[in-house]
């Protein structure tokens, strides 16, 4: 079994304005280099609801799928399956809490999970999604300060 893994960081704001910046400002923080199209103009969006979808449109239209979310309770908790460049059947999931320390510290719980569904490609497919998060949490933190 592969183990999930699992984040924990605080950040300075409020919990509301984390779970904002997280599901409704996806745009603002997510590195274009970290999606299907690679264009610097491809809108991000993240449907804030059970069922919703995570995708990114191309300023030609283009859609391509990334998840689905399964959990939506703002501002503590959202959790979504995972296929950016895979197939629906290949999805892991991503459950994500938002706790307030006190009026203006947040912490994010992150755990991604559900790495056997890839069979033999479980453990290439964790640690690369590891690095990934190295990128892309920076990037998140700053996007809530300049929000």
């Amino acid at each position: 079994m592969t183990e999930p893994i699992q984040i924990s960081f605080d950040v300075d704001c409020p919990v509301d304005h984390a779970f904002d910046v997280w599901t409704a400002r996806l745009s603002s923080w997510w590195p274009r280099s970290h999606t299907v199209s690679a264009q610097d103009d491809a809108d991000l969006v993240l449907e804030g609801r059970v069922g919703g979808r995570i995708y990114e449109r191309t300023t030609a239209g283009d859609e391509h799928e990334w998840g689905e979310v399964t959990a939506f309770e703002p501002p503590r908790r959202l959790s979504y399956l995972w296929h950016i460049r895979r197939d629906r059947a290949d999805a892991t999931e991503v459950a994500i809490s938002f706790t307030a320390i006190n009026e203006r510290t947040t912490r994010v719980e992150i755990e991604h999970r559900g790495w056997d569904v890839l069979g033999a490609g479980a453990d290439a497919w964790r640690d690369r999604n590891y690095t990934a998060w190295g990128t892309l949490l920076p990037r998140y933190c700053a996007a809530l300060v300049g929000a």
